[in-house]
C-alpha cells in the first residue's frame, strides 16, 4: 500500500518535447483530473519544484525524470534535488527515473537512491503510466 494519498499533478522532465507531448496524451487517456507540466532539462525541473514548493497546492506529486538530457541530466538533477529540495517537499514527491538506457549500472544506481521510487524503460505507454500511478497513489478512481 502506498503512502501517497492523492495525485493532482505530474511533472515531466525530458528534453524531448515530443516525448513530453506523447506522455501527456497517455496520462490524459487515464481520465484523471490532474495537471501536467513539463521541463526540458534537470535545471528547469528543479526550479519548477522549488518554485511550486512555496505554493503547496501546485507542487507536483509525481516527477517523471529522463536520464539523458543537456544542461542538467537526470543524475545531476538528483544531486541538486538531494541538496536543495527541503525534506518536507521530498516526502510529497514520487520520482520515477525514465530512460531508454538498459544499462544495469543506471538501474542499480536508481535503486540505491532513496529518492528514486521507480524506474521505467522508454518508450512509455498509457499502460505504463496506469501501473506507475496505481502503484504509488491510493486513488479512488479506476486506475
Amino acid at each position: 500500500m502506498s503512502k501517497f494519498e492523492n495525485l493532482n499533478s505530474i511533472l515531466l522532465i525530458d528534453d524531448d518535447e515530443s516525448s513530453n507531448f506523447l506522455h501527456s496524451i497517455f496520462i490524459n487517456k487515464l481520465d484523471l483530473d490532474i495537471e501536467i507540466n513539463s521541463a526540458l532539462n534537470g535545471q528547469e525541473g528543479l526550479d519548477f519544484i522549488l518554485d511550486k514548493g512555496l505554493e503547496k497546492l501546485a507542487l507536483p506529486c509525481m516527477v517523471m525524470l529522463d536520464l539523458r538530457m543537456p544542461v542538467k541530466d537526470g543524475w545531476e538533477f538528483m544531486k541538486m534535488y538531494e541538496e536543495q529540495v527541503p525534506k518536507e517537499l521530498k516526502e510529497q514527491l514520487v520520482v520515477v527515473l525514465v530512460t531508454v538506457s538498459d544499462n544495469q549500472e543506471d538501474r542499480d544506481k536508481a535503486e540505491a537512491n532513496p529518492y528514486i521510487m521507480d524506474y521505467a524503460q522508454k518508450p512509455l505507454s498509457d499502460d505504463t503510466f496506469k501501473k506507475l500511478i496505481g502503484k504509488h497513489f491510493n486513488l479512488t478512481s479506476t486506475v
